[in-house]
């Protein structure tokens, strides 16, 4: 499964929520990047001058990062990815991927919200977090992105059948709630068949 929507949405929120009732791993890219750039290794560094001007990594980068993480024994009885795929070029990527293993998506979840309401969460969490991309500019620039690049993306899962949309407005609960109410079913697992 995989986790979808503009930045602010609360897909990190709901895909560890997810994960944790399906018992599967939640795999963030902006996690692995960002543990990346503390760590200064060289997908870090080179990873952190996209980041922090609010681009996308570059796919190819992005691509080798994803490959490695689903090559861990974890991932064999289902994952959920936040973050991956962004672009129609990444979803090629995953889905050569997932065919090597002889697995496929269950479902392509999206969240969505207003993107002023997006601004004030991202600009709200810069204040607790300290994150270098949480800035008005840098926000406003990934959302141009997203609406850009990624929403080919969505309208790709859509002709696939395997879009579930849901409204991230409001408390967490009641999003999660939300969520739950339209992946219960059928189980979201990756198989091999």
């Amino acid at each position: 499964m995989i986790i979808m929507g503009p930045p602010g949405s609360g897909k990190g929120t709901q895909a560890a929520r997810i994960a944790e009732l399906f018992e599967i791993p939640a795999i963030s890219t902006g996690d692995i990047f960002r543990q990346n750039i503390a760590e200064l290794t060289p997908l870090g560094i080179e990873s952190k001058q996209y980041i922090d001007n609010g681009d996308l990594v570059p796919d190819d980068l992005t691509n080798d990062m994803v490959r490695d993480r689903l090559g861990n024994p974890d991932v064999k009885n289902g994952f959920l990815l936040d973050g991956y795929p962004r672009t129609p070029q990444q979803v090629g990527e995953l889905d050569s991927m997932l065919a090597i293993e002889n697995q496929h998506l269950t479902a392509a979840l999206l969240l969505t919200a207003d993107d002023e309401e997006l601004v004030k969460r991202l600009l709200d969490r810069a204040k607790v977090t300290g994150r270098s991309d949480d800035t008005d500019l840098v926000i406003r620039h990934r959302l141009d992105l997203y609406h850009e690049q990624t929403e080919p993306v969505v309208a790709m899962y859509a002709e696939r059948g395997l879009l579930l949309t849901v409204n991230g407005d409001g408390e967490v609960d009641e999003v999660t709630e939300r969520i739950l109410a339209h992946i219960q079913k059928p189980p979201l697992v990756l198989s091999g068949q």
